[in-house]
């Protein structure tokens, strides 16, 4: 049955396949597989959701054209690889346009595997799947729409369990995969009273991505760590990368079809990172569900009851599954499982497809990485990549993510208090806090010794502080009354051509980026 006007939208038209309309206080719930909304102008933004934790989500200006990251190992594990050469703006699950002020109008899936693209003066909403599901259409100020549809999302999936994020320490962002039991036992006892909820080890205990064991560089096992955390009162948490493995892996060889493949048979890669190349699992067969769920029930076992689990977009690639479904639904199921194995563990999501998580995951991060400095720009304008791992790139997409602070803890990274090792100024470390008061969650990563007495008590206030947050523009915050402005930071870096010499060797180019700043850091050698 076809209806092609809706009153509530006028002057425009809505031209879809549907059984009814069903107006509601919060809009429009239209179940439809594919619908198209004609706009009377071309508008004057469009909302970009980004796929998954790291991919751009900002507002563009729709008279540029999208532009595909140049390099294939970045676009592997930066965007969602079927639209990465889509002709016109695409959102994941969402898309808004600003029509004229605070005229947003805005069209957001309730189900999986919905895309919004803005086509010219038309918004069209599909399922990639080809099936109905339900879809919000909603119109008003820009707060007012999102809120309307992040309540739709509470309603169908829940949030997470836990009413307050916790304060965490993480490894990562000074110990990098350098990480080892000596090093983690000094930051324990460093830590003297600060008030950190949990200590998290990042990548490194393990000796490759995949086999999920105490690493030669823990040679007192991991069950016997998490419990010396546990008594100095704080949460032990554990990273893990369940859904990608590497190709020195015994399981690797000794499973082969446990991998995701693509349509002429071979390994789908999930991209490069410091561990090499990656491959994805095929989350649908049986034994690599029975797998993960084993190892989550291992290291929940062991003590740990923080879990931050990353690139968990290689869960939901493109490729032929073992068992047909949609993608998004194999990693929804995939992660399912892994929910009720870790019980009463909270359950950090990250490099995670965004709506597909909601309900299984009690954080979520919200951009990519942040790193010592503000912004990689060889990265920025030769790769074309704003998703790449930089501070200003993390705080812009955290952002445009915070209206997801109703469905689950949002988890914009690690703030900065050091001057050891950073070449962020103190304005744009101040930024990065500021963001962590507005989105709730705070956590840093810097090492204790490394702090000036001046920089340990600002990294305590901190953590003990919780400031009134008022939003006063799209981007302008007070904070007990301090006015704070993210403006400077939202702006793209122009993309410039790629030199000859470097257009010829992206591959190159790719390992060297991913493989430098740990270098510098182990140089450095830390404390």
């Amino acid at each position: 049955m076809g209806s092609h006007m809706n009153p509530t939208f006028q002057p425009l038209s809505l031209d879809l396949a549907a059984d009814s309309l069903n107006e509601t206080q919060g809009g429009t719930l239209v179940p439809a597989a594919r619908l198209t909304l004609s706009l009377p102008s071309r508008p004057r933004r469009f909302f970009r959701h980004g796929w998954h934790s790291w991919t751009l989500a900002c507002w563009l200006d729709p008279s540029q054209p999208p532009l595909p990251i140049r390099s294939p190992q970045f676009r592997a594990k930066d965007e969602d690889p079927l639209y990465a050469f889509r002709p016109n703006h695409i959102g994941a699950w969402v898309g808004a346009v600003e029509l004229d002020g605070e005229d947003i109008l805005l069209v957001g899936a309730l189900s999986p595997g919905g895309r919004v693209e803005l086509a010219g003066t038309s918004l069209q909403a599909f399922y990639e799947h080809g099936e109905r599901g339900d879809w919000l259409i909603t119109r008003g100020p820009e707060e007012v729409v999102f809120e309307k549809y992040a309540t739709r999302l509470r309603e169908r999936y829940g949030r997470g369990r836990y009413e307050r994020a916790p304060r965490v320490w993480c490894s990562w962002y000074s110990l990098y995969k350098w990480v080892n039991e000596p090093l983690i036992l000094k930051v324990l006892n460093e830590f003297g009273d600060l008030p950190f909820d949990v200590l998290q080890i990042d990548d490194g205990w393990q000796d490759a991505s995949g086999h999920w064991e105490a690493g030669r560089n823990f040679p007192g096992g991991m069950a016997a760590l998490a419990a010396k955390i546990r008594t100095s009162g704080r949460i032990p948490g554990l990273w893990l990368s369940p859904f990608i493995v590497t190709p020195n892996l015994t399981l690797f060889h000794e499973h082969p079809d446990w991998l995701l493949r693509d349509e002429s048979g071979r390994p789908v890669k999930s991209g490069l990172n410091w561990s090499g190349q990656t491959y994805a699992l095929d989350v649908t067969h049986p034994a690599v569900l029975s797998w993960l769920e084993g190892v989550i029930r291992k290291v929940v076992g062991w003590g740990y009851g923080y879990l931050k689990l990353d690139f968990l977009y290689a869960g939901a690639l493109p490729g032929k599954h073992y068992q047909e479904m949609p993608r998004e639904l194999a990693y929804r199921q995939a992660l399912k499982v892994m929910r009720e194995a870790a019980g009463e563990a909270y359950i950090l999501a990250c490099g995670a497809p965004i709506l597909p998580s909601l309900g299984l995951c009690d954080g979520l991060r919200i951009g990519p990485d942040v790193t010592p400095y503000w912004l990689n720009r060889p990265l920025s304008v030769w790769l074309n990549n704003p998703n790449h791992a930089s501070t200003q790139n993390a705080i812009r997409t955290s952002l445009h993510r915070l209206w997801l602070a109703p469905l689950v803890h949002t988890d914009p990274d690690v703030v900065f208090f050091r001057s050891k090792h950073n070449r962020m100024s103190a304005e744009q470390k101040s930024l990065l806090r500021d963001l962590a008061h507005i989105a709730g969650f705070k956590a840093t990563s810097d090492l204790p010794q490394w702090l000036s007495r001046k920089e340990r008590e600002a990294l305590r206030q901190f953590l003990e502080r919780t400031p009134e947050v008022r939003k006063v523009g799209r981007y302008q915050y007070h904070l007990d009354g301090r006015a704070v402005d993210l403006r400077p930071v939202v702006p793209l870096p122009a993309s410039r051509p790629l030199p000859a010499a470097l257009a010829q060797n992206l591959g190159l180019l790719d390992l060297v980026m991913h493989e430098a700043l740990p270098a510098l850091w182990e140089s450095r050698k830390r404390a």
